[in-house]
């Protein structure tokens, strides 16, 4: 009899269905709650999605895992059952999210801090913390969706049972050096990420909905077509691309999906009717880099009359154009019809935050505009150079996409296109700090729902001080009045919309939720203490009622 490799992982969850992801460490035969799937292969590993269908709403049920006719899960490990818990229209919504976790040990000195150890330094992980913190409440009280925005894995960073893997297995000597390469190596990765028990256990109770970012993929990932084209002219570009997309789709994309678009995409009913299909997923990998048809990655979510919009804001960019853009005509097309009306709540989730702090998004749009010409063509360079270098490909760094995105959200709110939201939060990770901004339109604009920027991040990867205070030097009175100015000299026309930060940022590793129940929604965002790694603390940094 085989066993797990990874998982299982609860995914897609409604009032009716739900998906349970596992890896396996053969072909096998997997059952969960009566219903029974065959493992597919990719690349010679082994993986099955479990599709349930019928179940209760606002039910709970523990469940097992089963390769074969044996149980293999839950394993003898003092952890408590894994839950499936459905949701129900009547019951309170609560949703946890965040991004950016490396893959370290939980114990020194990977739980000190990065100013007590510069090399290995991450502090206490959220996530696990979270998990500690679950085993001791009643199910009732558990998260019933976790947001993972971005960054879930860290193809350059961290992970020492990664590394030591690719140092044995063809060493380091020569690009990409100790960073991951291909498939085999993201396999690897993953297993890492997600491998401790306690976070498996996790994994298996909350249902999750996932979104890459750069460091999914490598640092800086479509920033622009300069770095597009070369990267492109690397020799060992294409595996690590075409690795880091296969696996996304394996690992984290597959279980973004409901059965009935799974069913409707086929490509799960193909990698299903072959030996192994890892030749064939690279290829379709490789063509979903170089293409470009529109809505791949991003997706919905509905839960009751909650509304979540999760989206790519990475892989869809169109670079080779002016205007740059974050999505082409045919996914904004779908951003229309979904960032509307007609539901209590929107939740606008994407890697990157769309409001970011006023100096930030001053700086970003000056150089879109330098870099576009608007400081004579001898700037155009220096403009593209410094895009690279400070990391400028925020959404202010795409001000025709920053725009479309605001008047969207504005149409939205004023009822323009189906009844109002009681309430629109846009959500965002990325940028190692976490804040909530109030989001105000013009009077005239007759906005009637409540709209606010939350984000949250890191996961695990907390910056130093120094760092620290780099980052709130950066949004300064004297910064943003200076920033204006740079745009303003540049041509570019300050957004009408003005966001307002509710409190200083928070800088540790962290975790936001959203408590959901009729028109009232609640923003907490908690961080973990360093010290105590056995029996890690979490505070409360930010209370909010947003609607």
């Amino acid at each position: 009899m085989g066993g797990l490799t990874l998982g299982p992982m609860l995914r897609y969850i409604s009032e009716t269905e739900a998906t349970v992801w596992v890896e396996t460490d053969e072909p096998c035969e997997v059952e969960v709650l009566g219903e029974r799937e065959e493992t597919f292969t990719v690349s010679g590993h082994h993986y099955a999605l479990i599709c349930l269908t019928g179940l209760e709403p606002g039910s709970a049920q523990a469940y097992e895992v089963k390769l074969d006719g044996e149980v293999v899960w839950p394993e003898d490990d003092g952890l408590p059952p894994s839950v499936l818990r459905t949701p129900s229209p009547d019951r309170r919504l609560r949703i946890v999210f965040g991004s950016c976790r490396v893959a370290v040990p939980h114990h020194p000195p990977w739980t000190l801090t990065k100013d007590e150890d510069p090399e290995h330094g991450r502090e206490i992980d959220a996530l696990y913390a979270l998990a500690l913190r679950m085993k001791e409440l009643p199910v009732t009280e558990w998260p019933d969706l976790l947001l993972m925005i971005g960054d879930q894995v860290y193809a350059d960073e961290d992970a020492p049972e990664t590394r030591k893997f690719i140092r044995d297995r063809r060493g380091v000597d020569g690009e990409p050096g100790d960073e991951v390469s291909d498939f085999e190596e993201y396999t690897r990765l993953y297993r890492e990420t997600w491998g401790d028990e306690t976070i498996r256990w996790l994994l298996s109770v909350v249902p999750t909905a996932m979104l890459f970012d750069d460091h999914d993929v490598h640092d800086d990932w479509n920033t622009s077509i300069s770095w597009l084209e070369e990267m492109r002219s690397k020799p060992w570009w294409d595996k690590r691309v075409t690795g880091a997309l296969a696996s996304y789709w394996v690992y984290q994309h597959l279980g973004n999906l409901s059965p009935d678009e799974i069913e409707e995409r086929g490509i799960l009913a193909h990698v299903r009717s072959e030996p192994d299909t890892g030749h064939a997923l690279h290829e379709w990998a490789r063509d979903v880099d170089w293409g470009s048809d529109g809505r791949r990655w991003s997706y919905t979510r509905e839960l009751g009359d909650v509304r979540i919009v999760m989206l790519d804001s990475r892989e869809g960019r169109v670079l080779g154009e002016r205007p740059r853009r974050m999505f082409d005509d045919d996914e904004w097309e779908w951003l229309e019809e979904v960032v509307s009306g007609d539901v209590r709540h929107l939740l606008i989730a994407d890697t990157l935050p769309i409001f970011m702090p006023q100096a930030i998004h001053n700086l970003e749009s000056w150089n879109d505009a330098v870099a576009a010409g608007a400081w004579t063509r001898a700037f155009k360079g220096v403009g593209e150079r410094i895009r690279r270098a400070l990391d400028l490909e925020h959404w202010a760094a795409f001000p025709h996409s920053f725009d479309r995105i605001a008047e969207l959200i504005r149409t939205a709110g004023a009822g323009e296109r189906g009844e109002p939201p009681r309430s629109i939060v846009t959500l965002g990770g990325d940028i190692h700090h976490a804040y909530l901004a109030r989001v105000d339109f013009p009077d005239e604009d007759r906005v009637a729902s409540t709209v606010w920027q939350a984000v949250c991040s890191p996961f695990r990867n907390a910056l130093s001080k120094r760092e620290r205070r780099i980052a709130l030097a950066g949004d300064s009175r004297a910064a943003r009045w200076l920033t204006a100015a740079l745009a303003r000299s540049a041509g570019v026309d300050l957004p009408k919309v003005e966001w307002r930060l509710e409190q200083e940022p928070t800088f540790d590793n962290q975790f936001a939720t959203l408590d959901i129940q009729g028109d009232r929604v609640d923003l907490r965002i908690e961080k973990t203490v360093p010290g105590d790694w056995r029996r890690p603390r979490i505070e409360t940094s930010l209370e909010r009622r947003l609607a």
